[in-house]
């Protein structure tokens, strides 16, 4: 089988979308979007789940075909997705030479003009001159050293014998993503790269992508990642226009130009609504003054009554037409997350735990004492006992070794590493039964209670949606919710940023550093850590191998 050879643009690179639109069961997925590529550019794709940012992915690689719009790619592409497919009997081997097939090709084509020269066929030196720039151009005989490299830096599985499908999820992806970076693409679109990674892991690809030469598409919730690497970002998410938007200045741009959006688009809807309000009441007011007539003052005749009424008649119609010109056009800003006031007992120890340990898992003995204000990270490897340290915190579960002791009435919230079960009922049901819980058991006042609306969490449709049937984000939302519900004195977080977007992660983080009641993270994620620089750490070692 012949392979034909694509050769990377190098400088002459380029990758421009115009107008994409995707529709699918006839909903928009994308609409609207624009950018454009460069070598040396790295732009972070950004937006809830759902906003088509994988197929978007699709669509530049031309996996997919826009419903609308263009897209002109000038150069070489390398995509990694999510997921992986397994591929039957394919090894890790198969792997390499499939994304490495055009450098195999140069090599065999190079041998075979090599020879040919040697013989002294007609030809053979413009053939071996071509060859051997395909070759120099795609750095043929380094590719396979990059690729190893990539595997060694990435903890991917070197063995190149082994099966794709007796690796996990995240070693296929490693895998993958290996090889991709050891191809040197002029573009890389990537999808989630973070997910799979450890600490050594991340700092590679970060130095990496910042040192690709081509241009790179990364869609990703990691903030670290987007803040180290992306020079533009691609917010999907929707805008006052409903447009997705471009922000310069790389991640620290975005957060900015976001906000101020942001504050423009609510200052636009408050104003409008204020102003469709004195119009309504204003027509209100016309309408009144026609069925109820003019009174004129005593001695005024019947005349001159009469006359005032088609005078009220023009200000009604007039009052109506101004109401409909002035309709509010600007659509509902996005929800703002208001964490609530929570309660503080100052100078007293709420939660304290001495020696506590938890078989198998938390092999060693884990002490500490939380006041109100009192912040905390904890730290470790995964599996190490984090979940179940907070866990034992909460009341959820007895240690093996040790004790917990709780100051009399203080209220101790655990936002779970996972969603439970969905609960029957709709969401806005579910929050309003569990604040009912909590009044009538004593563990709230009545005039501590907090609205799910007063907390910008859900919209009112998703408040209003069965919880079975809310995505995992809005599922997390609520459950953050019901936790901040109960007004916690000591509120305890197991990788609180798993599925929230990086506008809610951001105000959260903010929220936190300003409450008044006594904070425990449990986090892998490098921008929480970074925010939480100066917050005590407390490391949990899992047991002995």
């Amino acid at each position: 089988m012949t392979i034909s050879i694509t050769l990377p643009a190098r400088a002459r690179a380029q990758l421009v979308a115009e107008g994409i639109r995707v529709v699918r069961g006839g909903r928009a997925v994308l609409r609207d979007v624009r950018l454009s590529v460069s070598p040396g550019a790295r732009w972070g794709v950004v937006g809830e789940n759902g906003r088509g940012k994988t197929t978007l992915l699709h669509v530049l690689s031309g996996a997919l075909a826009p419903d609308e719009g263009i897209v002109q790619r000038v150069g070489t592409f390398g995509i990694a997705e999510q997921a992986m497919a397994l591929g039957g009997d394919a090894t890790v081997g198969d792997a390499v030479d499939r994304e490495l097939a055009g450098v195999r090709a140069a090599l065999e084509a190079f041998d075979e003009a090599a020879l040919a020269m040697g013989e002294g066929r007609p030809g053979a030196d413009e053939s071996y001159a071509a060859a051997l720039d395909a070759a120099e151009a795609l750095d043929a005989w380094d590719a396979d050293r990059r690729v190893e490299l990539a595997l060694e830096s990435l903890g991917a599985v070197a063995d190149r014998g082994r099966r794709l499908a007796e690796l996990s999820v995240g070693q296929r992806y490693r895998v993958r993503l290996a090889c991709l970076l050891g191809a040197e693409h002029d573009f890389l679109l990537l999808d989630e790269p973070t997910n799979h990674l450890d600490a050594a892991g991340l700092d590679f690809l970060t130095a990496r992508l910042r040192g690709h030469p081509g241009g790179v598409v990364v869609v990703s919730h990691d903030r670290a990642l987007l803040s180290d690497v992306a020079t533009t970002i691609l917010d999907l998410d929707p805008s006052r226009d409903g447009s997705p938007s471009v922000y310069g200045d790389g991640f620290a741009g975005y957060l900015e130009g976001r906000e101020a959006d942001r504050r423009r688009w609510e200052e636009e809807y408050e104003l409008q609504r204020s102003e469709h309000a004195r119009l309504t009441r204003d027509l209100a007011e016309a309408r009144n003054r026609l069925v109820t007539g003019w009174r004129p003052d005593k001695g005024t005749g019947k005349h001159q009554r009469a006359t005032r009424a088609p005078a009220l008649v023009r200000s009604v119609h007039r009052r109506r037409d101004d109401l409909e010109r002035h309709a509010v056009t600007a659509p509902a800003p996005p929800l703002r997350f208001r964490m609530p006031d929570l309660p503080a007992r100052p100078g007293a120890v709420l939660l304290a735990a001495e020696g506590v340990r938890v078989a198998p898992r938390m092999a060693h003995p884990v002490s500490l004492s939380l006041e109100s204000g009192a912040r905390l990270v904890v730290t470790g490897p995964n599996g190490a006992g984090k979940s179940t340290l907070l866990a034992v915190l909460a009341g959820r579960l007895e240690p093996t070794r040790g004790t917990v002791r709780r100051a009399p009435g203080v209220r101790v919230r655990l936002l779970a590493q996972e969603s439970p079960d969905a609960a029957a009922g709709r969401a806005h049901e579910v929050f309003a039964a569990h604040v009912g819980r909590l009044i009538t058991t004593g563990a709230l006042a009545e005039d501590e209670a907090v609205s799910l609306s007063a907390l910008g969490l859900l919209s009112s449709a998703d408040a209003g949606r069965p919880v079975r049937e809310l995505s995992m984000g809005r599922r997390r939302r609520l459950d953050l919710a019901m936790a901040l519900a109960a007004r916690p004195h000591v509120l305890l977080l197991d990788e609180p940023t798993n599925h929230l977007s990086i506008a809610l992660v951001d105000e959260l983080t903010e929220a936190l550093q300003a409450t008044a009641a006594a904070v425990v993270a449990a986090s892998h994620d490098r921008q929480l850590l970074r925010d939480a620089e100066g917050w005590p750490v407390l490391p949990v070692e899992g047991a002995a191998s």
